[in-house]
Parts: structure tokens; C-alpha cells; sequence
């Protein structure tokens, strides 16, 4: 007889959401709010399969130890979706990550739902907004800038590192800035200046800025 897993994100679902189907394939979480559900599936992917920028995003931005996360990913097999909500309401808390790990594992079986009530985190208090715009800001970091509460989703196999030729969401795609530039362009081809930047692609709208379009969008704040 085979034996199913029931890791941290089975958990946190079921502390959320009551009874539920179970889940056999992908990630699957419900916290009550059906944007940060989204936003958690979309970083599940990121981290699986983006595994060096996620890196970056968790130790740069959340503070996580890479020894942390490289244990819980690799070791214990954390899904990415649960090592970012723990890292993250530990940043919304103001708490290092490892203690969040750690008040998980002090209670097995329990889940990420009794996690976030002791902290006192549920659907519309502040540190689940907190956690929230942390999530705009890290999909700002990898270059897909998003508003809380904005009903998008993010296919991260077209917007994320390597998916084409610099291109990272939005940012590559500004409707004006292009135009207007390539107006510019046009008017001044024949002052001869400038000429060492055309080679700058992406970084239209940035003069002075040279390596603007070699930026993966994993700036830290």
C-alpha cells in the first residue's frame, strides 16, 4: 500500500479550507483569499523551476539563510510555495524565517493554519497585508510588477529569466517610452552621437544607463 506525504501546503489547505479534495497533482493552497492563492501557486512554479533567482529573492529580500532554504528544498522537500509563506509572513512579522520554521516543527501534523493563528495572521489583518505587498514587491523584483488585490495571473514559462530575449513581463513592453524614443532616434540619426549605445537593448527610456538591459530583475532593496 502506498503512503501519501501530507506536507506543509496539504496542511496549511486544510487548516484554511476545512475538508478538501485530495490533491494529486501540482501545488494547491487556499488560504481564503483567492489573490494571495494565485500569487503562492505562480511562486510555486517560479521556485521549481527558477531555482537560482528564487534563491536570490528569499535571502536578499526576506533574509532567509541560503543553508535554510537549500535544507528545506532540498533535504526536506519543502515545496517553494511554502518556504516563501514562511519566510514571508516571518518578514510581514518581523521575525527571522528560522523561527517560523521552527514553530511549525514544534507542533507536527498541526500545519501552517495553526501556524498563523497563534501569530495571529488570517485574511485581512495587517500582517497578511504585509504579506501581501511583500508579494508585489517580489514580483516587481523578478520583473512582473503587480498591484495587491489585482486580479492577474502570471505565466512565469513566458515572463520569467530566459523566457526569450530580456524579456521579463511589462517592463519590456512599455507602450510609450518605445515610441517616443524611437522618435528620438529618428530626428537625431543624423548627429552621429551616441552611437555606443544602440547595442543597450532593453534599456530604452534610460539614458546615461548602460547596462540597463542586461537587469534580470532581481535587485534587492
Amino acid at each position: 500500500m502506498r503512503k501519501s506525504f501530507i506536507g506543509p501546503a496539504a496542511a496549511l489547505m486544510l487548516a484554511f479550507a476545512g475538508a478538501a479534495p485530495a490533491q494529486t497533482v501540482g501545488y494547491n493552497i487556499r488560504t481564503g483569499d483567492l489573490w494571495v492563492d494565485t500569487r503562492l501557486s505562480e511562486i510555486d512554479y517560479y521556485g521549481r523551476h527558477y531555482r537560482e533567482p528564487f534563491f536570490d529573492e528569499m535571502t536578499g529580500y526576506y533574509g532567509a539563510p541560503r543553508s535554510l532554504l537549500v535544507d528545506l528544498i532540498d533535504e526536506r522537500r519543502w515545496a517553494p510555495a511554502d518556504v516563501y509563506y514562511a519566510c514571508a509572513i516571518a518578514h510581514a512579522l518581523n521575525l527571522p524565517c528560522v523561527e517560523i520554521v521552527r514553530e511549525y516543527d514544534r507542533h507536527p501534523g498541526q500545519g501552517w493554519g495553526a501556524v498563523a493563528k497563534r501569530y495571529g495572521i488570517k485574511p485581512g489583518s495587517p500582517a497578511f497585508h504585509a504579506f501581501k505587498r511583500g508579494a508585489a514587491t517580489t514580483y516587481g523584483h523578478w520583473g512582473y510588477p503587480i498591484a495587491v488585490d489585482r486580479s492577474v495571473r502570471v505565466d512565469w514559462s513566458k515572463h520569467g529569466p530566459g523566457a526569450g530575449r530580456g524579456a521579463h513581463g511589462p517592463k519590456a513592453a512599455s507602450p510609450s517610452a518605445p515610441r517616443k524614443n524611437a522618435g528620438n532616434a529618428s530626428a537625431k540619426g543624423s548627429e552621429g552621437k551616441g552611437r555606443g549605445n544602440s547595442d543597450h537593448k532593453g534599456g530604452q527610456g534610460n539614458p546615461g544607463k548602460g547596462n540597463s538591459g542586461k537587469n534580470k530583475g532581481h535587485g534587492k532593496p
